[in-house]
């Protein structure tokens, strides 16, 4: 089961629910927690720009808002859609708080400068524990890789912290959801980054993200935006 990545999703992979459940993460405690001590490093307001960051900064900063978007997105619809029970139910509760948790931050520290938030179509994976599970290890692997992969783009220092501050809980999350898949949660010594482009084919090759969600089905629709 360690072959997981975004090319390889399986509607149809087996389920193996054996972590013992966490906690629920609220905005507000998550923010003055974690990211809250990474934006006072930024030395930054809400929707403020600090004249430190560059272009680049601001760019890679937006990337990583994208892919909160996509993570969020993901773990609320499966909420909604009220298949998952037990463990996974409870774990993607708390990992779907984060991940609006990282949104929000994201949005306090780009302000207008953000991005807007696509529309997604997951393509009835949030319907089914399997598959849900399954996703979620691909989704947090990746964002783990992303994250990594734009380590050394980062010019300011305080960028660069504010960023390691969501990559260390990003891993605790592909952990997590690999523990409650069975599979490995460290598979190996080192971590490869991946590249912005690489991210990118690997997204776009899911069709998830979409400019217009199908709502063909009678029941509630399986997407979110």
């Amino acid at each position: 089961m360690d072959d997981l990545s975004m090319h390889r999703l399986d509607v149809d992979g087996a389920l193996a629910e054996a972590a013992e459940p966490l906690g629920g993460v609220s905005r507000a405690g998550f923010l003055g927690a974690s990211f809250g001590a990474s934006l006072a490093l930024l030395g930054l307001g809400a929707g403020q720009a600090d004249a430190r960051q560059g272009a680049s900064d601001l760019d890679i900063l937006n990337y990583a808002l994208t892919l909160e978007y996509l993570q969020a997105a993901f773990y609320t619809e499966s909420e909604r859609m009220g298949a998952l029970q037990g463990r996974t139910e409870r774990a993607a509760q708390t990992v779907g708080a984060v991940e609006r948790a990282h949104v929000a931050a994201f949005h306090d520290l780009l302000g207008k400068k953000a991005v807007k938030r696509p529309s997604f179509d997951f393509q009835g994976v949030t319907e089914k524990p399997q598959a849900f599970l399954k996703t979620a290890v691909a989704f947090e692997d990746l964002a783990v890789a992303a994250y990594k992969g734009q380590a050394t783009n980062i010019k300011a220092e305080s960028a660069l912290a504010a960023a390691v501050a969501i990559h260390s809980v990003e891993a605790r999350h592909a952990a997590w959801m690999r523990y409650l898949f069975g599979a490995n949660p460290a598979r190996s010594a080192f971590d490869q980054p991946a590249s912005k482009a690489q991210v990118t084919k690997i997204v776009s090759s899911t069709n998830f993200v979409t400019g217009t969600p199908s709502t063909k089905r009678k029941r509630a629709p399986r997407f979110t935006g």
